[in-house]
């Protein structure tokens, strides 16, 4: 049975995605009195995280039809409408899951020892040189994956359905900093961006130090990518610099400074993280946001939510809760009582709730006030591999940007994880793809997972050993010419192997509501297609803002030992407005 809530409130917030959870905290922070629903028994919505056993329940939801609308009769007053909310599972599509190792055959062996000499299954059988490792010794130390043995380790893995970074200096850091809800959270710092050129992936230099260390750039080229750099930050897209550009894209702008077609490649793909079309204004912005975060916490401009990017929507929750917040997950929104072009109530089970506002995410709405559900849909992939796409001495945690290789194709953001991410067990790495959709994920995706991935079952001739978890993959056949070419200069680095993929199509973040939309129901968006949360913040900002606009968004909390708290206390905030230590690399 359904609990009975309390009947009025100043906000109901239904959904627990990114913006609606910053919404909640906002107003609870300021004394309103909140309640925060949720249909799903999970955080986060399609911004959630999962591990692979809650992946599989979650596809499973998906599939099966489910209401989720209330049946029963309504009782409503004269004058008042109903209206029913739409179904919250229809937004996602395409899912298309695949495993690549079969339930009962292993793959081969994926040794932790870091001087174990490469055999087949057979040799190590029959082994006799002191280069081989005993069988004892082996045997502690080699995981063979399986269906079955992924299964199993299923609480390691951590899976977004919508991977996100943070710059430095972007939106989302500020707030957390300025809110001091980074607490509540840990992150690491993207050790490497990468970009694909002459053929072969290659790293970046991102900061002063790494451009002038770099050994493929000359002195020539390093001055004019300075220079470039230094322009865009110190000036930006308003100035004068740029006058006779503004209707003009990046490209073309760039063409005009004589670049050496390398410092235009790590301009337009690595940085700005452009295509042929990015107007010149954007291409700047892009430019100077990304510089204006680097040195902050890393030597790249990015930092990773540790366990996942659906942990941030729970920080906010979690301020929320600790303000008075009322939380109730497994209760769905059936629909909302409209009287004077505003709404009134809404309907949670057998309960009529007031409310002064509304805030409610986009896959709640009833269909009688959408406008437009938006252009920009969005296509996913998830992979689960046996190595990463770029040999490192050390595990690398990656971006890289994708351009188009045809025009009918959209770029793609890649970002590769490895296990001290905690997004999987030690040996495999997790890569999520994400683009704008055009035609299926599947089909969106392919040319970037036909360049990166090798997406067919492995042989079983070839065996494949990490290096402190940085798997190196080459054949075992000491007859074969790359038997001894295993060091990180070999210029054919083998692809890594999918084990697991995960296609699926999300709902677009730019869906409108209709004239006909009371005015105290706010909007909140799903996923967009940006690298970072800009636009999530900025959107509860904006809500906040017309809800209580003489009130302070998001104001300092106390810290820790002024609040008591049920349970144990997080450990303490990876952010500072000075840091002194960079994120843990």
């Amino acid at each position: 049975m359904e609990d009975d809530l309390p009947t009025e409130y100043d906000v109901v917030v239904v959904g627990t995605g990114m913006t609606e959870s910053i919404v909640a905290a906002a107003a609870s922070r300021i004394g309103k009195k909140v309640l925060h629903l949720d249909s799903n028994e999970y955080y986060g919505g399609l911004w959630a995280t999962f591990n692979f056993d809650g992946l599989q329940k979650w596809i499973q939801d998906l599939k099966s039809t489910r209401s989720s609308q209330n049946d029963a009769d309504i009782e409503i007053e004269a004058g008042e409408k109903f209206l029913k909310v739409s179904n919250q599972y229809s937004t996602v599509e395409n899912i298309d899951e695949t495993w690549l190792i079969s339930k009962d055959e292993d793959l081969p062996a994926l040794s932790t020892k870091e001087s174990q000499t490469e055999v087949t299954g057979d040799e190590q059988e029959n082994k006799t040189t002191d280069d081989n490792i005993d069988n004892a010794e082996n045997k502690d130390h080699t995981k063979h994956w399986t269906i079955e043995r992924i299964k199993k380790e299923y609480r390691k893995f951590n899976i977004d359905l919508a991977p996100k970074l943070l710059f430095a200096r972007g939106e989302l850091v500020e707030l957390l900093i300025s809110s001091n809800i980074a607490r509540y959270a840990e992150f690491r710092a993207v050790s490497r961006v990468a970009t694909f050129m002459d053929g072969k992936l290659t790293q970046v230099p991102c900061s002063r130090a790494d451009v002038f260390a770099n050994k493929t750039v000359s002195v020539i080229e390093k001055r004019m990518l300075m220079q470039l750099l230094v322009s865009c930050m110190d000036q930006g897209a308003d100035s004068s610099e740029f006058d006779g550009y503004r209707d003009k894209t990046f490209v073309e702008y760039l063409n005009t400074k004589n670049l050496t077609p390398i410092v235009k490649h790590y301009v337009m793909q690595a940085i700005a993280m452009a295509t042929d079309k990015t107007s010149c204004r954007d291409g700047v912005t892009r430019t100077k946001h990304f510089l204006n975060s680097l040195g902050r916490y890393g030597n790249t401009p990015f930092l990773w939510p540790m366990y996942g990017s659906g942990e941030l929507p729970q920080c906010f929750c979690r301020l929320c809760a600790v303000f008075g917040g009322v939380y109730c997950l497994k209760r769905q929104l059936d629909g909302v009582v409209i009287d004077n072009e505003k709404c009134k109530a809404i309907i949670t089970g057998k309960q009529r709730l007031t409310l002064e506002h509304l805030v409610v995410g986009q896959g709640h709405l009833p269909s009688e006030i959408i406008d437009s559900t938006g252009e920009n849909k969005i296509s996913r992939g998830i992979f689960i591999t046996d190595r990463s796409i770029m040999q490192g001495e050390k595990e690398n945690l990656t971006l890289l940007y994708c351009p188009p290789d045809e025009a009918e194709q959209e770029p793609v953001t890649l970002i590769e994880l490895g296990p001290s991410t905690n997004a999987c067990p030690q040996g495999l790495f997790m890569i999520h793809m994400t683009c704008k959709r055009t035609k299926t994920a599947k089909e969106d995706l392919a040319y970037v997972v036909e360049k990166f991935l090798g997406n067919e079952a492995p042989e079983p001739n070839v065996t494949k050993y990490p290096n402190d978890m940085h798997t190196q993959t080459v054949s075992s056949n000491k007859n074969d010419d790359q038997y001894n070419k295993i060091d990180n200069k070999d210029k054919h680095d083998p692809k890594p192997h999918v084990l697991w993929s995960l296609y699926l199509n999300l709902p677009a973040s730019d869906i409108k509501l209709n004239s006909s939309a009371p005015k105290n129901i706010h909007l909140c968006s799903g996923p967009d297609l940006d690298l970072d949360f800009d636009f999530a913040v900025n959107q509860a900002k904006e809500i906040f803002k017309t809800m209580y606009p003489d009130d302070d968004f998001l104001p300092r909390a106390p810290d820790p030992e002024e609040i008591v708290l049920e349970g144990d206390e997080v450990p303490g905030p990876k952010f500072d407005d000075n840091p002194t230590e960079e994120v843990e690399k």
